[in-house]
Parts: C-alpha cells; structure tokens; sequence
C-alpha cells in the first residue's frame, strides 16, 4: 500500500512559555513548515497547507539522498543570513523555478531543521508516543551521520533552557512549541501548543481601515533618524470598545501628509492593497507586537491592540530601526 504524507499536526496559541510536567518543548524556528518524504528516490516537500515545493529547494531535494529511504521528517525550512534566520530570503526563494532555483539556492543555501519523524525506513511512526519518536529522530541523526542542511532542532524538559531560547530572538526564534511526552503524531490536531515572544511597545497612528468615527485596524508608524515616518506595521481588527475611545482622538489629514501618494499591503507578502484613511499623525498607541520582522524593521504580523498614549508625544516614540 502506498504510504502519503498526512496533514501536519498544528498548535495552539498559548499566553506563557510554562512547561507543564509530562511535556517538551522546542523553539519555535522563523521560517516556512514543511513536510518531507523520501521513497524509492522520490522526494516530496510539502507546505503546511499543501502546497508542494521541491522544485523551489533542489538544495533540499538533493541532499535527500543523506536520509534512509521510505523516510518522512516534519520540520522548518530555514534560510541563515547575517547572523539571523532570514525570511524574506526564503519567501524569495519559494517564487524560483528551474535555472533560477538553482542560482538562488547557491545564493541563499536552505536548512531543513527536523523536530519530528513521521516515517523511518517503511515504518509508519505517527502512532508512537513524542518521545519515542523524538529518541528515533535524534538516533537516525546520529547513526547517518547527517549534515547539512539537515539540521536536529533541540528539544527540552529544562525549564531553564526554555528560558534561554526566549533570549534568541535576535537570531530569529519567535518563541517555543510544547509538545506532551506521551502524545502521538496526531494530523491537522491543535494539540501542541506555541508561545511567540511579543513586547509591549509604542507607535504612531498615521492612517486608519474603516473612518475616523469607526476605525477597524491602525497603521502605525515610526520616525527614523532623518524624521521621516516610516510605515512598521497595523493592527490586528480593533475591540468595538477600543474603535469608540479612539473616535474622538483621531483626526482624517487635512493637509500634506507622509504618506500622501503610499500604499500598504493587506498583510506581508500579499499583493492585495488596504483602503485607507490618512489621519493626523499625533495620536500615540501603545500595541503588543510579536518578534518577526523583515529587513526594514516592519513588523511581519498585526500587532495586538493595548491602549492610547495620550500621555506621549511622537517625538517620545522609538525610532524606526531596520535590522542591521
């Protein structure tokens, strides 16, 4: 009978980086999920939401040949630059096809980091506990001798360790995942938990979706060293509450604005642009914004929505910094 990938298992958000007893945990890595499955030499690499990439990585399909065959991994794809796990160079790399894959694949070589086994060598493993599959996946590691791009994720029991990863996001780790010891692979199951790193920071409003009287998300922004506003990021959809208090600070520009003549993405990497209103750019918002950013300092995901800061002013918010 032929064996197919199943869906990957997911997570569900949690408030704290806390490990239960009976749990692991890993870190949470800043790059694309992908399963992957070897058999008879053919290689299969899988998105998250099914979405087939091996054409994008033949990096990545060429050194499968590392693995036992009749062998599936769960995992992250990973692109390192600069001393940080580089996003927007994977995202680019998914768009390349044929000689272009190639030449990006030399350029911005992938690792595959492997935080699960789903098949070893004909055998179905979705069934075993995680950390008997976690002792098969580091064994195979070892036996193999493999390098990369394969990479093991490390896996924890130590609180202590856990507080070190949440440390790493500099480098690109956006939090942990909290995997139950005795919990077997289960597809497309919330049952794994993920804590994401945010902080609690300031931004200016300088355009809004919806109006002034009815604001639905916030674009912020913040000034760089020149003074110009830069765009960092919006909001996730606003509390009804949250949209009737900011009515009556929040005023539509009435002259020249930083803005005048831009347009912003409904999200990252989309091409779809956001109606919006432009409005005077002194209301200051404090927001909840987790850790992935792109090159230019923009944040990759809304922010959560906290309060206003009527209390600061603009010029007391933290300047725009793009990644060095």
């Amino acid at each position: 009978m032929t064996w197919t990938l199943p869906e990957p298992m997911l997570t569900t958000p949690v408030a704290t980086p806390g490990l239960p007893p009976g749990w692991a945990s890993e870190p949470k890595w800043d790059g694309f999920r992908a399963l992957l499955h070897i058999d008879a030499g053919r290689v299969v690499l899988r998105s998250r939401r099914g979405t087939e990439m091996v054409s994008a990585f033949p990096d990545i399909a060429a050194a499968a040949v590392q693995l036992p065959d009749a062998t599936a991994l769960d995992g992250e794809l990973v692109v390192w630059e600069d001393d940080r796990l580089a996003f927007e160079r994977l995202q680019n790399r998914l768009q390349r096809r044929g000689t272009a894959a190639d030449r990006a694949a030399a350029e911005w070589p992938a690792h595959f980091v492997a935080f699960d086994l789903l098949r070893l060598s004909g055998m179905d493993t979705t069934s075993w506990p995680y950390r008997r599959r976690r002792a098969a996946l580091t064994s195979m590691f070892t036996a193999r001798r493999l390098t990369a791009p394969w990479t093991l994720s490390p896996s924890t029991t130590d609180p202590d360790t856990i507080r070190e990863w949440l440390t790493w996001t500099t480098v690109g780790v956006e939090g942990v995942v909290l995997k139950r010891l005795d919990e077997p692979y289960r597809p497309a199951a919330r049952s794994w938990r993920k804590y994401k790193v945010r902080e609690t920071t300031e931004a200016i409003v300088g355009a809004i979706t919806g109006s002034p009287v009815a604001p639905r998300t916030l674009l912020l922004g913040r000034y760089d060293d020149q003074e110009r506003l830069q765009y960092i990021g919006r909001t996730t959809p606003l509390p009804r509450t949250a949209g009737v208090a900011l009515a009556g600070l929040l005023t539509a520009a009435r002259a020249v604005h930083p803005w005048t003549g831009w347009s912003f993405s409904a999200g990252w990497g989309s091409r779809e642009t956001l109606d919006v209103t432009l409005v005077d750019p002194n209301l200051v918002v404090e927001v909840g914004a987790d850790v992935a950013r792109d090159p230019a300092g923009r944040w990759r995901h809304p922010a959560g929505w906290h309060r206003p800061r009527t209390d600061l002013t603009p010029a007391e918010v933290p300047h725009a910094v793009p990644f060095a």
